[in-house]
């Protein structure tokens, strides 16, 4: 029977009996409705707060994947010649240029409010990790053994380093999307940056702080001695660069030869330069 049909028949002979059963249904249908569906979704609620409990215990036992967000661009081609920390060469000068995934500019939204960088970026140039529980760190010449965390050697159970550096600007329309430029960093060129966060002082700054066996007085800088023709080939800022990387005195704290000599990628040039006494002669 067609249901206008029936319907009409079913009013016709039950009048507004039949209203008030059909209104009954209608109410008792949509609240089993309605309770199946809050059931559902309570379930469902169930089943995720435990599959990401199940994520986050596996991926604290086993760990995660991490890939660059960005890579650092230096005059130092090799890993020779870079600074043992950031901002101890603070003239010289690099950017940073994100991978294509994360070059939208509003990535950067407020950074500019911000006057230093953490950059955390791997040892992509040392692929040798920890064998031991113990460095030599070349602040103490190479001789003494630390523990390995209480040192920042590049030798480590994950080959992260971290950085801080200053900005000094933010290029947002940049053909190659947003660039950053910042000085004092201790990153060769073509270095993976894996993070980038913004240095807050009145978190991160400790002035009262010991430094351990690193103290600022282990500092040595060498005098750097340079012909004409090469400054005027590197021009002001480069060549103020350079003198600090070189005064930093790059060779390996056992190397005590006055006779070698060593060489440096900066830029387009292979700096070469031998070590006598206080002072680094460059050829």
């Amino acid at each position: 029977m067609p249901y206008t049909l029936f319907y009409k028949t079913m009013s016709s002979c039950f009048g507004k009996q039949f209203l008030r059963i059909k209104i009954s249904l209608r109410v008792c249908f949509s609240s089993f409705f309605v309770v199946s569906l809050q059931h559902f979704a309570q379930h469902a609620n169930k089943n995720k707060n435990k599959m990401e409990e199940k994520d986050i215990k596996k991926q604290a036992s086993e760990g995660m994947v991490i890939k660059p967000i960005a890579h650092f661009h230096s005059p130092l081609k090799t890993k020779f010649g870079v600074p043992k920390q950031s901002g101890l060469a603070s003239s010289l000068k690099g950017f940073i240029t994100f991978t294509k995934e994360w070059r939208d500019p509003e990535a950067l939204r407020g950074i500019d409010g911000f006057s230093y960088l953490w950059l955390i970026w791997g040892f992509s140039a040392n692929p040798h990790k920890a064998t031991g529980t113990t460095v030599r760190p070349p602040v103490l010449g190479g001789n003494k053994r630390m523990g390995i965390w209480a040192t920042r050697s590049p030798f480590r159970p994950n080959n992260l380093g971290l950085s801080s550096v200053k900005i000094e600007s933010i290029d947002l329309e940049a053909a190659t999307g947003p660039v950053i430029r910042v000085s004092g960093a201790d990153l060769m060129d073509g270095t993976p940056i894996y993070d980038i966060k913004p240095y807050v002082p009145y978190a991160d700054a400790h002035p009262e702080a010991k430094s351990g066996f690193t103290g600022a007085e282990k500092i040595k800088r060498l005098k750097v001695l340079m012909p004409q023709e090469l400054r005027n080939e590197l021009g002001a800022d480069l060549c103020e660069a350079l003198e600090e990387v070189l005064a930093l005195d790059p060779r390996p704290q056992y190397h005590k030869d006055s006779d070698r000599v060593y060489g440096l990628k900066f830029e387009r040039h292979d700096v070469k330069f031998m070590v006598k006494g206080d002072k680094i002669i460059v050829l």
